[in-house]
């Protein structure tokens, strides 16, 4: 077994629905490993959208801990885990409209603790183009790029974080087929050649199939399926 990076331990969460106890986790837990590509799946009102919310410290659980390398996320502090830990990329690329794509990824380097040597944008283009956007298209503002080129620009935005592990909330979901495998085949990339690890909530079966461990959300447990 690779290095375990993030791990859900015992997580419970219900909420109250028409006077009776809705259970959305049950006593779920998980370990997951550095440096590969998971998918979670499951049908609407499943508990993926809670999962992912507790997974990025955006929720809490009603019991269970979360842990980063071991430690309990709650002892790290959850502000200091969501900036310093992980990197979110949305379905709607949650990108400043108003900056170029060079700018969006230039303002989270400068949102991070971790010291950055060396000229930020410049840094921000080779970033860039690692995740195939060339500079002609980094230096225009994003609401000027297609879908999947705002989708890359979001991704390098996770990177410009340096951090291990990325979480993603449906990333193709407003993605065509064509772009959808380009933006899936770049996350593969992070996670086998950059050693990161990528967790995706996803409804399509086919971007779960492309994962080294595709998840199932059942009865408020996560099931491993065989790919």
């Amino acid at each position: 077994m690779n290095e375990i990076i993030f791990e859900l331990s015992n997580i419970s969460y219900s909420y109250i629905d028409g006077g009776k106890k809705r259970v959305i986790l049950d006593d779920l837990s998980y370990k997951f490993e550095r440096g590969k590509f998971y998918t979670i799946l499951g049908p609407s009102g499943s508990g993926k959208s809670t999962l992912l919310a507790i997974a990025c410290a955006l929720d809490k659980p009603e019991k269970g801990i979360v842990k980063y390398e071991e430690e309990d996320i709650k002892n790290m502090g959850f502000t200091k885990f969501r900036r310093n830990k992980i990197a979110i990329v949305f379905q709607k690329y949650n990108l400043m409209d108003y900056l170029t794509g060079v700018e969006n990824v230039e303002s989270d380097m400068m949102i991070i603790d971790k010291k950055i040597n060396g000229d930020k944008k410049q840094i921000a283009y080779k970033i860039l183009e690692k995740v195939g956007i060339v500079k002609s298209k980094a230096d225009r503002r994003v609401t000027n790029l297609s879908g999947g080129e705002q989708q890359r620009v979001a991704i390098a935005r996770a990177l410009a974080t340096d951090v291990d592990l990325i979480l993603g909330d449906e990333p193709t979901g407003a993605l065509d087929t064509a772009t959808e495998k380009e933006v899936i085949g770049l996350l593969k990339t992070l996670a086998h050649e950059y050693n990161k690890t990528i967790i995706l909530v996803t409804h399509s079966d086919d971007v779960a199939q492309q994962s080294d461990v595709k998840l199932r959300l059942k009865n408020g447990k996560l099931f491993e399926d065989e790919n």
